[in-house]
């Protein structure tokens, strides 16, 4: 089986390479605005804009693969609010591109979308609630799914919440590495207790990825991790694991800050349906602090 992956040097795309290579019933090959920094040879990687339509057209002919798996987005949220332009070409007209090419070679699409899509009222959420985003974010990936969905190729949207972990370059933060770095330089941090996630370790949603290729699943799938939790929470099972100063950590809430983009206040996701149709089981947040801290570690 032929995979391309684009956004192949973000924090999902890198772990993604990193699994699929591990299979060699797999042909893979991947897409980034710059080189790789999983090593792939020079043939199956390609530098390409996914924003211009002629380039994605030629470069999915080249490789005529049998699944595309679309992790490129801009997702940083604030920035969306603020660059709505370059927001929308790069979530709603890339997707667009790419699925003119899957269309034209038969090729399936695994599109990855996000719990900002729903507007946090109440959760955690299965595949069937309503979308309603509270942010430019959100209704752009809203866009690209109804794109996704409206095409004539076959698709899976992979929702996701939270994702965490740790690229090869080091160049992703989150959650884990900003408290732990934080604190250990004595730095005071508040952290918000009034939104809830289901924070999904990259190596599960990887994971998750994997499988609806593999299986070349069909339909929506939310793709999370189990534990619902707040990011004060996060914060401290991640103090505890490290031995950390936990006085360092004040609890706050939302109000408190001011952002350019509303956060939706309680989301998470329920993935009895990847459990099931996939055979997805996510770590528990605990294990994911432990993945996290082995790679640290090397």
């Amino acid at each position: 089986m032929k995979i391309l992956v684009t956004g192949a040097n973000g924090l999902l795309g890198s772990k993604l390479m990193s699994l699929l290579q591990r299979d060699t019933s797999i042909e893979l090959y991947a897409t980034a605005r710059r080189a790789s920094i999983v090593p792939l040879p020079a043939d199956r990687f390609f530098l390409a804009e996914l924003t211009d339509a002629s380039a994605v057209l030629q470069m999915v002919a080249a490789v005529r693969p049998d699944v595309i798996i679309h992790t490129a987005a801009m997702t940083q949220v604030d920035q969306c609010e603020q660059d709505k332009d370059g927001c929308w070409k790069a979530n709603v007209d890339a997707v667009g591109y790419l699925l003119v090419a899957c269309e034209k070679y038969n090729i399936h699409f695994i599109h990855l979308s996000t719990d900002f899509i729903f507007d946090g009222s109440h959760g955690p959420l299965d595949e069937t609630a309503q979308p309603n985003p509270v942010n430019f974010y959100g209704e752009s990936k809203l866009a690209a799914e109804r794109l996704v969905q409206e095409s004539n190729v076959p698709w899976t949207i992979i929702r996701t919440v939270l994702v965490y972990g740790i690229t090869p370059d080091m160049s992703r933060s989150n959650i884990i590495v900003w408290v732990k770095k934080n604190l250990e330089e004595g730095k005071t941090l508040q952290v918000v207790n009034d939104q809830w996630r289901t924070p999904t370790l990259a190596e599960d949603l990887a994971q998750g990825c994997y499988l609806a290729a593999l299986k070349k699943a069909t339909g929506i799938f939310h793709v999370s991790g189990k534990d619902g939790l707040t990011p004060y929470e996060m914060a401290l099972h991640t103090v505890d694991f490290f031995q950390l100063d936990a006085s360092l950590i004040k609890e706050t809430n939302a109000s408190q800050f001011t952002q350019p983009a509303r956060r939706p206040q309680r989301t998470g996701f329920i993935i009895d349906k990847a459990r099931t149709i996939l055979g997805y089981e996510p770590h528990s947040f605990q294990e994911g602090l432990a993945v996290v801290a082995g790679q640290l570690k090397r």
